[in-house]
Formats: C-alpha cells, structure tokens, sequence
C-alpha cells in the first residue's frame, strides 16, 4: 500500500520567486554567450588602449561643446564637422572598431531574447524592464 502526496504548497516557489531564479539564471547564461564574451574582451581592450581613451575623451568633450553651443543657437556646421571627424578618427581604431562590432553583435543577441521573452507577454520586456527613460 502506497500513500500519495501533493506536494505543499509552501514547499512551490512563489511565481515572483521562480521569475526572480530564471531571470538570475538567463543573466548568468548571457555571461557565458561568446557575443558577451566578446563584448567583455572589446571593452576591457578600449579600456585599457591609451589611445583610444585619449580619443574618447577628445570626442566627448567636443560632443559636450556641441551640445552647449546648439543649444544656445551657436553652434555651426564646421563644429558639426568638427565633431564627425573626431568621431570617425575614434572609430577608425582598429581597437574601438572591433569593440563597436563586438557592441552590435551583443546588442541583436540581446534583442533575439527580448522578442522571445516578449512573445508570451504581448508587451516590448525589454522597453518596459528599461522603464520611463529611454533614449
């Protein structure tokens, strides 16, 4: 003779505690992606390429510039131009080249799993994760 048991309903995760699991274990499976990896390895490169930081900084600050003046209305098209060059320069590095092809692999991977953990849920996970301020 046997005696069946259910399983307690204490012992079943809450679905906001199995939501919580997956979401940790997708994050750690998106770690061990080679586009991440890949990723990981591009950046750490411009991170540490004097050169490269040196150009990012040009551009930044150049950008910032850019920003301040068209918002008072003095901004002009040789400061545009100013601003694409120092743009194209930084992007003609080999190593912030391959860090920006690294960036877009990652990023269509990552839309990949938003429309398949969208589809279910009729909603864009990913614009709602990304909340109210999105670029």
């Amino acid at each position: 003779m046997s005696i069946e048991t259910t399983p307690d309903a204490e012992s079943e995760p809450s679905p906001e505690a199995e939501a919580t699991r997956l979401a940790s274990e997708l994050g750690q499976a998106i770690e061990r992606l080679p586009a991440y990896q890949d990723f990981a390895e591009a950046k750490a490169a411009v991170e540490s390429d004097d050169e490269a930081q040196e150009r990012i900084q040009e551009f930044e600050g150049l950008r910032e510039d850019f920003m301040l003046a068209r918002q008072a209305g003095s901004a002009t098209n040789d400061d545009l131009r100013e601003l694409q060059r120092a743009q194209q320069e930084l992007h003609e590095l080999p190593v912030m080249n391959e860090y920006l092809r690294a960036q877009s692999d990652l990023e269509l991977t990552l839309q990949e799993l938003n429309e398949m953990v969208s589809a279910p849920l009729g909603v864009d996970f990913g614009e709602k994760a990304g909340g109210c301020c999105q670029d």
